[in-house]
């Protein structure tokens, strides 16, 4: 795979302040500065009366109620400003190194204009790189009626984080000229002919132009706060009012459209998430991790290319009544971006929490001494419905509930074992972590807070009952956060469960949501939107943290291509790993001796598995590829380059289906699902070997292969419970002998 990551870094909610009596100094310096040739723009942006006010107050709450407090002075100001600028032109290819030169010289006074909520110096900032994106996005246009040769042998420098700042216009059409370049020739090499390719490439420009310019002054001061906000740290934020409606929207218990989260990765809104239940997840060819360049409505609607759009215009492209049909034109996350986009169509439908709600299975794992029955529980968010709670209903949904549910579902069907499946579980409620821990551990500590001021206090599980007191896997990946992160390590403290998995994302910290308007004077009746704030931190019950490090699994798998870039160590002002004291606790069990044992024949099947081998392939050539900035812009080369991709993508599929028509290696026993919840269909037998469907991404095998190793490592953790079984029985006559 061609890994290009485009031009521009993960646009990260962050930004700048300033100051209302410098404004007017730095409009002149504007006007006058060394690169005269910008033309006016057809903007008008200013703050609005009640930003000031909400400037003000959070200055004030994040200095004083903040688990990290920082004050904010004239060295944090510097910072501040970098931000901004990084925000808006993270890689260097809209301001000139003469408008940043400008913007340092009130690099002093961004911290008073916060605090006094004098912060036009933002909008003037702003307004000037909306003007740089029209004079790029112009000049871009102009360049497609000339046409490119694409026999030169010349490079892009695709990511210029470390670059310089280009110092005059000959050097920056000279980039733009080489960025556009590379735009047509992915298009070309993707089989469109020269008159779609001006016409795509047109209305791209055009519309990053236009995204850019449409912006309004509520855009600008969450951006602006923002830069201030997450440099404190990464979890902390300012909701604009439209935002913090949509966060109240989104956290409702229906999403209407394709059931998928989306957000953006380079230029491209991007796939993050498919919801479990959704329209996208039953349709079944959606993918994480792809890109959308296209969106169409109904089954033969034109296409709008929506490459540099804003994640919440297409989303509102994406919505639609239930029941009407969206098309998706995308490039996958393994694919490069000049390859033959794919069309996708998925009827649009309500996501109800139902369907979100915890799954389970029954596998059956074959052994040479036994076949054995274990259960999967697969669980995407720990949720609670607060509101009927609340109300005092008696049949509210949540976590704990239906896995109880479902454990007395699996106790009757006589299951030996069980996986709790937390991959991709990004969390939820504290109370339900909490709850659902309770029922595999007698009554004890589950989790410990440490707040703002340092006081500590521990989160109990009080009831004495244990529901399950059979073996437990906790299957985990990096993408496992917050409340996953708690359950996965006070089971593991507890000796209760065996961890296997990837490490864990690493998210110890709580958020709260402080509504402004609550602070706003009487005079201000505008809504000022919330303030997402970091109040306490987590830590285990041995008084570690799941901060930064995540929980590190017994039983680790290779690591995926890209996942030693994603996670809480990946953000450089994450709270660090640090400890407290240890809370006051009894073991549930010991399962020391048992983990090195069930690690060394994970191992041994792990050399065997051929879907192991693939994850370690792409892990090589991905950190092979990943330090290279430049791509050819010579038509002979990358084709070449694409072609051997293909090989390598035929040869990959052709592996995989000899897998399926041949036989595996004997170690690696046969895995069958005796039931899935989500099919319904109970009592049907399906061999996950054998099923014939083609993965669309090369580190995801048929039949998840991940949860058939968990489910090999649990069985071997029921042969090795029952051979030290029988070893004390055997032990017992003996003993009574020698005592006669």
């Amino acid at each position: 795979m061609q890994l290009v990551r485009m031009f521009e870094k993960k646009f990260k909610e962050k930004i700048m302040r300033n100051k209302l009596n410098q404004s007017v100094l730095l409009l002149l310096a504007f006007i006058v500065c060394g690169v005269s040739f910008a033309k006016p723009v057809a903007v008008d942006l200013k703050p609005e009366p009640y930003q000031k006010e909400t400037s003000r107050w959070l200055v004030r709450l994040l200095e004083q109620l903040h688990y990290k407090p920082i004050k904010l002075d004239d060295d944090f100001s510097q910072k501040i400003l970098d931000n901004y600028i990084e925000i808006l032109d993270p890689n260097k290819v809209y301001f000139y190194a003469q408008d940043i030169a400008e913007f340092n010289k009130y690099k002093l006074d961004v911290d008073d204009a916060i605090k006094s909520g004098d912060v036009e110096l933002a909008f003037k900032i702003f307004t000037l790189y909306v003007q740089r994106i029209q004079e790029r996005t112009e000049y871009a246009v102009k360049l497609l009626e000339k046409g490119f040769d694409f026999t030169v042998d010349e490079d892009y420098i695709w990511n210029r984080e470390d670059e310089d700042r280009i110092t005059n216009e000959k050097d920056m059409d000279e980039l733009w000229r080489k960025r556009v370049k590379n735009d047509y020739l992915n298009l070309k090499l993707a089989g469109k002919e020269d008159d779609d390719i001006k016409e795509t490439l047109k209305k791209r420009y055009e519309q990053i132009d236009k995204r850019v310019s449409d912006s309004n002054n509520e855009d600008v001061f969450q951006i602006f706060m923002n830069s201030y906000a997450n440099l404190i740290e990464p979890h902390t934020s300012y909701l604009a009012p439209r935002t913090s409606e949509n966060f109240k929207i989104n956290m409702s218990l229906t999403l209407q459209g394709i059931g998928a989260l989306l957000g953006i990765k380079d230029e491209h809104v991007t796939i993050m998430k498919i919801i479990k239940g959704g329209p996208a997840e039953k349709q079944g060819e959606l993918k994480s991790g792809d890109r959308i360049v296209a969106v169409g409505q109904g089954e033969s609607g034109s296409f709008i290319d929506v490459v540099g759009w804003r994640t919440d215009d297409v989303v509102e492209k994406i919505r639609g009544e239930k029941g009407t049909v969206v098309r998706l034109s995308v490039i996958g996350e393994d694919e490069s971006l000049d390859a033959k986009p794919h069309i996708i169509a998925i009827v649009r439908d309500k996501v109800k929490l139902e369907e979100q709600a915890a799954q389970y299975q029954i596998l059956e794992v074959d052994s040479d001494a036994q076949n054995h029955k274990i259960g999967v529980i697969n669980l995407p968010a720990f949720y609670l419905d607060f509101d009927a709670k609340a109300d005092g209903e008696d049949d509210f949904r949540s976590t704990t509930k239906d896995v109880k549910k479902i454990l007395s579902k699996l106790e009757k069907e006589n299951v030996e074992a069980l996986i709790m499946d937390l991959r991709d579980n990004g969390g939820g409620s504290l109370t339900e972590a909490r709850d659902l821990t309770g029922l595999f551990i007698e009554q004890g500590p589950v989790v410990q807070i440490k707040n703002s001021r340092g006081n500590i206090s521990v989160d109990r599980d009080m009831d004495k009952s244990v529901v399950w007191d059979k073996p437990v896997i906790v299957l985990i990946n990096r993408a496992s956060a917050s409340a996953s992160e708690i359950f996965a390590a006070a089971l593991q403290d507890y000796g209760r469960a065996v961890v296997v998995g990837e490490r864990s994302f690493g998210k110890g910290t709580v958020q709260s949501l402080i509504p402004l308007q609550n602070y706003a004077s009487s005079s201000n009746e505008h809504p000022m939107g919330q303030l997402k704030l970091t109040l306490s931190q987590f830590f285990r019950i041995n008084g570690g943290s799941t901060q930064n490090r995540g929980v590190i699994p017994d039983i680790q798998f290779p690591d995926r291509a890209g996942t030693d870039s994603y996670g809480e160590s990946e953000y450089e002002n994450a709270l660090p790993w640090t400890s407290i004291k240890r809370s006051n606790y009894d073991m549930s069990g010991d399962l020391t001796q048992i983990i090195p044992v069930l690690r060394k024949q994970y191992e041994q099947r792990e050399e065997l598995n051929p879907e192991f081998t693939f994850i370690k392939e792409d892990y090589d050539y991905y950190n092979e590829l990943k330090e290279d900035i430049t791509v050819s812009l010579s038509e002979s080369k990358r084709k070449q380059e694409n072609d051997e991709q293909e090989d390598k993508k035929k040869q990959r599929k052709q592996q995989r289906e000899e897998i399926l028509k041949g036989s595996l290696d004997p170690a690696i026993t046969l895995v069958k699902v005796l039931y899935n919840s989500e099919d319904d269909v109970k009592g049907e037998t399906i061999d996950l070997s054998d099923e014939e469907t083609e993965s669309e991404n090369n580190s995801e095998p048929d039949g998840d292969f991940i949860l058939k190793e968990a489910a090999r490592i649990i069985s071997d953790m029921l042969e090795l419970e029952k051979s030290k079984l029988i070893a004390e029985n055997s032990q017992k006559p003996s003993e009574l002998g020698s005592n006669n």
